[in-house]
């Protein structure tokens, strides 16, 4: 181990060289001017040189002192920066990188979110909605919002949100220009809109309606219910989506609900998670928040959360 001098006495050196004031450094280190004196006349002692001509009202460096207080400074700040380094690394994390499905975060997520910064706002809320299907990417995200058939996945956590409720959804005009729709056979006369991603639900849908799964005009397929659902607006044909995600465009007249069936959709909803995140003060505050906007959306059926 190298004879080093104690650093007290490097600390006061490096201040009052950097301040060329005795009386800056001991403001600076929160000592006494006659402190910072001695420390500095300890470590001239240790190093047998002389650092500072000492004047009436002022120091200035010795060549000494000029050849030692650049290491000193450079020493300092590497100790700094790597103290913020494994200080950073240690901190929990203020974010929160949630995956969803675009149609979601459109269409559901967003406009609820101000409750959720407001309540935590020590938490920022990073969207990722580049997955198609309900697989959730661990080493990009914190949580995920997912709709799958099959929630059992090795290292993962998934808590059931809900079961959403399918359901037909078209434009006005589609509803009352031409031909019209007055009962689900006259979906024959028109294109279904659908996921590909989702091909299933139309024909869960009709089969419960008591028609065969292929009745309609096979329209364009979508990666999203928001693209979907867009298509329906524009007057492209019916879609089938989960209703909580049309909810906003029924309400507003944008949409329509031409039959009053609503059937569920085959696979649940859950927010999952790593095993070792489930306890995570982030991922607890969001699944809470996300129980408490999920039991005050009339448009969602509430599951008896544990």
């Amino acid at each position: 181990m190298p004879d080093l001098p104690p650093l007290a006495s490097l600390r006061a050196f490096e201040s009052a060289a950097r301040h060329l004031s005795f009386r800056a450094a001991a403001d600076e280190l929160s000592v006494t001017q006659s402190a910072i004196s001695h420390q500095v006349a300890e470590l001239e002692r240790r190093l047998g040189a002389k650092l500072f001509e000492r004047h009436n009202r002022r120091v200035a460096l010795t060549p000494a002192g000029e050849q030692y207080h650049p290491y000193l400074r450079e020493a300092f700040d590497r100790i700094a920066q790597g103290t913020a380094l494994v200080r950073a690394a240690g901190a929990p994390s203020r974010e929160l990188d949630v995956q969803v499905y675009v149609t979601v975060a459109v269409r559901w997520l967003i406009p609820r979110l101000h409750s959720f910064t407001t309540a935590h706002p020590e938490v920022r809320v990073r969207f990722n909605t580049s997955h198609l299907d309900w697989e959730f990417d661990e080493t990009a995200g914190d949580v995920a919002i997912v709709c799958t058939a099959r929630p059992e996945r090795p290292g993962l956590h998934a808590t059931h949100l809900f079961d959403a409720q399918l359901t037909p959804v078209c434009s006005p005009s589609v509803l009352h220009g031409g031909i019209g729709m007055r009962q689900p056979a006259d979906l024959v006369n028109h294109a279904l809109l659908q996921l590909y991603t989702a091909a299933d639900e139309w024909s869960v849908w009709l089969r419960a309606a008591g028609l065969p799964a292929d009745v309609g005009q096979s329209g364009p397929r979508f990666d999203s219910y928001l693209l979907a659902l867009e298509a329906a607006i524009d007057g492209q044909g019916v879609a089938i989506a989960p209703r909580f995600l049309a909810a906003a465009d029924l309400r507003s007249g944008r949409l329509v609900a031409p039959f009053a069936l609503q059937v569920p959709q085959p696979r649940r909803w859950y927010l999952v998670c790593r095993n070792d995140r489930r306890d995570d003060p982030r991922v607890t505050a969001f699944r809470n928040w996300l129980r408490t906007e999920i039991a005050n959306d009339p448009d969602l059926p509430t599951p008896g959360f544990p």
